[in-house]
């Protein structure tokens, strides 16, 4: 017996060996800063076809295989086809108010396929093929919300709304269904969401966590110091100011993207995040979450980005998801949100007009609100 341990022991040596320069020759293709760190800083394009939860279908299947992988890139490739298609230059106008979908404006028109960059297929993670971000729980999904959670947004819904229950453009002050003079979506500007007065970006692209945003903008930029860590995302260019080796701020002080500090655990950057207001950047959590982020190298040009986040008062568990962040060559550009600078003035005075009409009034008197 003594025999068989000396000689799994002398087989485990000599492996530890034979490992030992090959991890060594991979930490060495690692850019480092004059500290030691890795140096983590650069421009990368996180844009993934591969959803944020699993779909359902999959269960508990965590990789997808090489055939299935290519049938979700074949199938983006024909829609971007499709969509490229030239307009028929006789077609009509559309419909008065629009056809009552969900597109720009009830569908009146807005981004076509030369502004949208989704990707062109999933990410792979040592050498397989995620079927999600999500990867805890094993479903790859959400957990479920607290009962309380679900009431406090059902609340929050209404406040915002006015007590109107939202439903499609249809070209019609609707909410004045319920009372001439009865509150509305559109009573005032900072009912409108973040997104749409251009505050924070989309789809939680600033986070934390900080996510692909599926539509276009996926670019993410780090600038990194001794002291500080800055995480800037072209979406809204939002910048989130890492500090290292720090305490958080007293719990009284709250920000959108909340507040975030950092340290190193051997070659992986570690960012917290907490103190974060009621309505954070990513919309489904609450001022009580805290958001662990970590950083690391797979190699010179790819990250390997991990979150937890953990709220008791919105979810049952915390979860876990992890994405690739592929180094790019592009550069990034202010990001001119022109809705939020000029269209907003527009859809308050739209809503008025809507008002007016719906009220029987001569809309040409109605008066801007923004001014």
């Amino acid at each position: 017996m003594r025999s068989r341990i000396a000689m799994c022991l002398g087989v485990l040596a000599v492996v530890c060996l034979v490992l030992a320069p090959v991890a060594a020759a991979q930490n060495s293709d690692v850019p480092r800063t004059p500290s030691g760190h890795p140096d983590l800083s650069g421009t990368y394009d996180v844009s993934t076809l591969t959803p944020m939860q699993r779909p359902t279908e999959y269960g508990e299947k965590k990789f997808l295989t090489d055939e299935e992988a290519a049938e979700i890139a074949e199938r983006e490739r024909s829609r971007n086809v499709e969509r490229n298609r030239p307009s028929d230059p006789d077609r009509g106008a559309p419909p008065q108010g629009g056809d009552g979908s969900a597109g720009a404006a009830g569908n009146v028109g807005g981004y076509n396929s030369f502004w949208i960059d989704r990707g062109s297929g999933a990410f792979k993670i040592d050498g397989q093929w995620r079927t999600s971000i999500l990867i805890d729980p094993p479903n790859g999904r959400f957990p479920p919300q607290t009962e309380a959670r679900r009431e406090a947004q059902r609340v929050a819904r209404e406040a915002r709304s006015g007590g109107v229950r939202r439903r499609n453009n249809d070209g019609t002050a609707y909410w004045l269904e319920a009372g001439l003079d009865a509150p509305g979506p559109y009573d005032n500007m900072e009912q409108r969401g973040f997104a749409e007065r251009c505050l924070l970006a989309f789809s939680s692209t600033a986070g934390p966590p900080t996510l692909p945003n599926y539509f276009y903008n996926n670019h993410k930029r780090i600038v990194q110091g001794e002291d500080t860590v800055v995480i800037l995302v072209e979406m809204v260019h939002d910048a989130r100011i890492v500090r290292m080796n720090a305490e958080h701020d007293p719990p009284e002080i709250r920000k959108w993207l909340g507040d975030s500090i950092g340290w190193w655990e051997g070659d992986t950057l570690v960012v917290e995040t907490t103190n974060f207001r009621d309505r954070p950047a990513f919309g489904q959590g609450s001022e009580n979450m805290t958001v662990t982020e970590r950083f690391g190298r797979i190699d010179a040009d790819t990250l390997l980005y991990n979150f937890t986040v953990e709220d008791s008062t919105v979810w049952s568990a915390p979860f876990t998801g992890e994405y690739v962040w592929p180094r790019s060559d592009n550069k990034m550009f202010e990001y001119a949100c022109h809705e939020g600078n000029y269209a907003l003035e527009g859809i308050m005075r739209g809503a008025r007009l809507l008002e007016a009409e719906f009220r029987g009034e001569e809309p040409e008197g109605v008066a801007n609100p923004t001014r």
